[in-house]
């Protein structure tokens, strides 16, 4: 594992486009200092890598970007989930605090010891979750200024098989889940994501979208839709290659980004 810098980035597209396409989880690089702070050996975090990375996700979102007639804006994390978690709350409002994965993991996906339990998270958050959330924060707000909206689709993939740290996993795992916001995802958005990608549910087995707190509750100009692709339907799980799958749903991905910037 290896430094990299910048630890995200963000891609511009038309400045004309409301669309930011969020993708926090698709990395697996992890800073040497953060991973001596990682109990697990080498071969035990290439398996979680595994299991917690959306993988692809970030190549789904590059082709969507690239065939949309007005390309979107694309924020990516260029750092593992396993660094810093940029969706969580990084305080106790956050409910995965439960099983160990607030802002800064202490678990893994199947409960194991991932850091010590007693571990100060404060320079993970300041060196790295507060930074990502600052720039997510004038990225919207650059889209707003520009366009007077902004449209956040925030894209994701999960397990075809639930996995023990899901708290909300007994539900229907539909080849695509519709994470909604009830202040934040309007009825257009939510029916242009259907038409776009056909089977779906809404809010099973992963609820809820991501809003930077600026913003929560407070402008309906920005909207926002958490769109979870299931793994099975596009790559070999847990971390292998991506299939055919993956053309289909970036081809699904920019018809939503196309119906959203009209």
């Amino acid at each position: 594992m290896t430094d990299v810098q910048p630890s995200f980035e963000l891609l511009p597209g038309d400045r004309q486009s409301p669309v930011i396409l969020h993708v926090p989880h698709s990395a697996r690089e992890i800073p040497d200092d953060v991973r001596a702070g990682i109990v697990l050996d080498d071969g035990e975090l290439a398996r979680e890598l595994d299991h917690i990375t959306d993988a692809h996700t970030a190549r789904i979102a590059g082709a969507a970007a690239e065939r949309a007639g007005v390309p979107p804006w694309r924020f990516v994390n260029r750092l593992s989930r396993l660094v810093v978690d940029p969706e969580r709350f990084p305080d106790e409002r956050e409910e995965m605090l439960a099983v160990g994965m607030g802002a800064v993991y202490t678990r893994t996906t199947h409960g194991r010891v991932l850091r010590p339990e007693d571990i100060d998270a404060t320079p993970l958050v300041e060196r790295y979750f507060e930074p990502y959330a600052r720039a997510m924060t004038r990225a919207v707000a650059d889209r707003l200024e520009a366009t007077g909206r902004a449209v956040i689709i925030d894209v994701h993939s999960y397990p075809s098989r639930k996995l023990p740290y899901e708290l909300h996993g007994e539900g229907p795992r539909p080849p695509v889940c519709l994470g909604t916001d009830s202040f934040h995802t309007p009825p257009a958005l939510l029916a242009a994501a259907r038409e776009a990608f056909g089977e779906t549910e809404l809010d099973t087995p992963f609820g809820g979208t991501y809003v930077p707190l600026e913003f929560h509750c407070k402008r309906p100009e920005v909207s926002a839709l958490m769109v979870e692709l299931r793994r099975d339907t596009y790559m070999t799980e847990p971390g292998g290659p991506p299939g055919p799958g993956l053309e289909r749903l970036a081809a699904a991905l920019t018809g939503l980004v196309d119906a959203v910037s009209r």
